[in-house]
């Protein structure tokens, strides 16, 4: 009976230490569970993969549709960190839910573009024209903002990365918009003139946004996307290692020779 209750302690004293909680940085484990929308932001961390395996870092990437699910599950500490989004998405993000997420480090800019599958010129686009856009609102805005730079629309302040409909002050060609979850907007391309997509989501649809964006936003977009944490592990060694991995040369050779243009390195 010694026996047995001596093997019992050892093997749970072995389950004790062998646990791992992706939120709890002091667990012991390497590994490093983050949170990422498919393209480009998976694809670019699973080149990272091997570069944090050399630092002793497991990296696991858990893969979402939605810009919402990624924040929460690092909220709920079910990850550690995502990498998805901008900093007027996060801060919109922050300032509705009253959380405090914080950036780590910028990583890459996806130019945002407008596309159509009924014409093939923005001089084309005809009056009262059907356009959809996201309905979150950092990337409401910067649809908006890049309709407006063309001249499509006129808004109150064309620097206001806040915009929403109802800061339009001019609309010549009266525009028909209806708002959706972003990544709804490739579907609707069949049955609209023109959809303000987000390049992870074009990508994934089989758009190019070099070629077949009608409209584009600059290399000079602030749009960064960025790798995100909480304030109680963003200083985590595994997350440091990450985010050096990240915006290391080999990322971004990586990231110039696979997205030609349509995703820029940040740094």
């Amino acid at each position: 009976m010694k026996k047995l209750i001596a093997a019992l302690a050892t093997l749970l004293l072995l389950a004790g230490c062998s646990s791992s909680n992706p939120g709890n940085s002091d667990a012991g484990s390497q590994k490093l569970v983050v949170a990422a929308t498919a393209i480009p932001h998976a694809e670019i961390l699973k080149q990272v993969k091997p570069i944090l395996a050399k630092e002793g870092v497991d990296l696991e990437i858990k893969v979402f549709a939605d810009y919402v699910q990624p924040n929460v599950q690092v909220l709920e500490k079910s990850v550690d960190a995502n990498y998805f989004q901008t900093k007027p998405y996060l801060d919109a993000f922050n300032r509705e839910r009253g959380t405090n997420l914080v950036i780590v480090t910028g990583v890459h800019i996806e130019p945002f573009g407008a596309y159509s599958h009924k014409i093939k010129s923005i001089d084309q686009l005809p009056d009262g024209a059907s356009v959809t856009i996201p309905n979150d609102p950092s990337n409401n805005s910067r649809a908006l903002l890049l309709l407006a730079k063309h001249g499509l629309i006129t808004l109150k302040d064309p620097t206001n990365e806040l915009s929403t409909l109802k800061d339009i002050t001019a609309n010549p060609k009266q525009l028909k918009f209806r708002e959706l979850e972003a990544a709804m907007l490739p579907r609707t391309l069949d049955e609209v003139d023109l959809a303000l997509i987000n390049t992870n989501y074009a990508l994934a649809a089989g758009l190019n946004p070099t070629k077949d964006a009608l409209l584009i936003e600059d290399k000079d977009s602030p749009y960064v996307n960025y790798l995100v944490a909480r304030p109680d592990n963003k200083d985590d060694p595994r997350i440091q290692k990450l985010a050096k991995a990240l915006t290391s040369p080999e990322i971004k050779a990586f990231i110039e020779q696979k997205y030609q243009g349509a995703v820029l390195p940040a740094f």
